[in-house]
């Protein structure tokens, strides 16, 4: 015996079931015509004044600025009113019905400066009324003032919404010169529908490209204010890994010379103590260990293509060989020592030459073809800086190279991980100075100093 599945009931539709891509499509269609031209369709949304940036006002000045911000607001305006005349024109009398009929073509199109979705309504209200007022069955849709103020009406809400909504109000146009034809029977009915749609398709497909030009152009512009952004963001931290591989190679060298030194110093006494020994050997073991964390720490800043430098970190001693090279390029550039000129910490000495050295390049692209002046001063308790230029030339054939503006901060992070103190600002004479001062601790007292 054979057993027998009972059918499954059919869902009923739309409960389940997905829907077809053509389906799916009009549903989208739908809900755009319901959001653009039927959701808040007579929701107040004036019309804005004119920017300050924007060219019309931009290029003008004093009371004619102040009314230049109702620039569009006039405009639309003025059209109203002259689609409103054609009519009376057209009627040749001031009879009530006239009169009624030139301000139901005005009304629509001042509308559009507050309710540009409810003043297409009003448009297509008004021409069904001056039809029905009118009456006049050898005539077409529209009156030659209300079809001119239809175009307006359209082309006013399209520059105002988007070009969706311009081709839905397209659309319906175009179904309501199809049933209005079909009530009211007018004998150029089917001339008035294809000239409303082929001038409409044209003032709407400007209008859809203007916005299309506009959209492109702020998204260019968030485009490249975001790359700008990125851009300066890579460059500061270009010079965070920078410092911090410096920072890593300061550090390395001197805990790797209080490794060797720990383990060499028990072989330079003579028999000396357990305790002596033990101590050095608990040194040598702190500074490998603090050295291989350091190194696993402090070592991802370096790129995986990057290598150590085979040469020695620059110092002060080479300055003079910076000023060189910053001569040759085309600054005319003076240093002057002061103070007993003594050996610092590499970290001091590199830091002191980065800092002229970003200075010097500062001075060279803001100002070229100026004079600078570099000063040290070695002094009890640090070191003092002093890089200043003065004013580029007025007739110069160089022009400034303006930088991503993080040589400043570059400086001032290096001066900061010294404790040291930095300003920079403009001279009186329109140059530039940076003033830097580092500290150093004065080297530790010896056993024979304290004797």
């Amino acid at each position: 015996m054979t057993e027998t599945t009972p059918p499954r009931p059919t869902p009923p539709f739309g409960s389940g079931r997905p829907r077809s891509p053509e389906l799916r499509l009009a549903a989208d269609a739908l809900a755009g015509l319901r959001q653009d031209l039927f959701h808040d369709a007579f929701a107040y949304r004036p019309l804005p004044p004119l920017g300050p940036d924007s060219r019309l006002v931009r290029r003008r000045s004093g009371r004619l600025r102040e009314y230049a911000v109702w620039a569009p607001h006039t405009a639309v305006a003025l059209l109203g009113v002259l689609a409103m005349w054609i009519d009376l024109f057209r009627a040749g009398t001031f009879t009530a019905s006239a009169l009624v009929c030139a301000l139901l073509t005005l009304a629509p199109v001042l509308l559009t400066l507050a309710r540009p979705a409810g003043a297409f309504w009003l448009s297509l209200a008004a021409c069904t009324v001056i039809g029905a007022v009118t009456g006049d069955p050898m005539g077409g849709i529209w009156t030659p003032g209300g079809f001119f103020s239809h175009l307006v009406v359209l082309t006013v809400v399209a520059i105002r919404t988007r070009p969706r909504t311009a081709a839905w109000m397209w659309a319906l146009t175009g179904v309501y010169g199809f049933f209005d034809a079909s009530l009211f029977g007018h004998v150029y009915a089917r001339d008035d529908v294809a000239q409303m749609m082929f001038l409409s398709a044209l003032i709407l497909l400007v209008v859809a490209v203007r916005h299309v030009r506009k959209e492109a152009a702020l998204e260019v512009t968030a485009q490249q204010t975001v790359t700008e952004h990125e851009r300066s963001r890579r460059t500061l931290l270009e010079e965070r890994t920078t410092i911090a591989r410096e920072l890593h190679d300061v550090v390395a060298h001197h805990m790797s010379v209080v490794a060797i030194q720990a383990e060499a110093a028990p072989y330079r006494v003579e028999n000396p103590p357990p305790e002596l020994e033990k101590a050095f050997v608990t040194i040598r073991e702190n500074a490998v260990a603090a050295l291989t964390e350091l190194r696993r720490v402090l070592g991802v800043v370096r790129a995986e293509d990057h290598e150590a430098p085979d040469a020695p970190q620059p110092t002060l001693a080479d300055l003079d060989r910076l000023l060189a090279n910053v001569r040759e390029a085309g600054l005319t550039v003076d240093k002057t020592v002061t103070g007993a000129v003594r050996e610092l910490p590499q970290g001091v000495e590199l830091s002191a030459y980065r800092i002229v050295q970003e200075a010097l390049s500062n001075a060279l692209r803001h100002a070229p073809g100026a004079s600078a002046r570099v000063e040290v001063s070695y002094v009890l308790g640090g070191l003092g800086l002093r890089v200043v230029n003065g004013p580029p030339p007025a007739p110069s054939l160089l022009k400034p190279s303006p930088g991503a503006g993080h040589g400043i901060t570059g400086m001032r992070e290096r001066v900061t991980m010294l404790a040291g103190e930095m300003t920079a600002a403009r001279t009186t004479e329109g140059g530039y100075e940076v003033t830097v001062f580092l500290p150093v601790a004065p080297p530790a007292a010896g056993p024979e100093d304290g004797a």
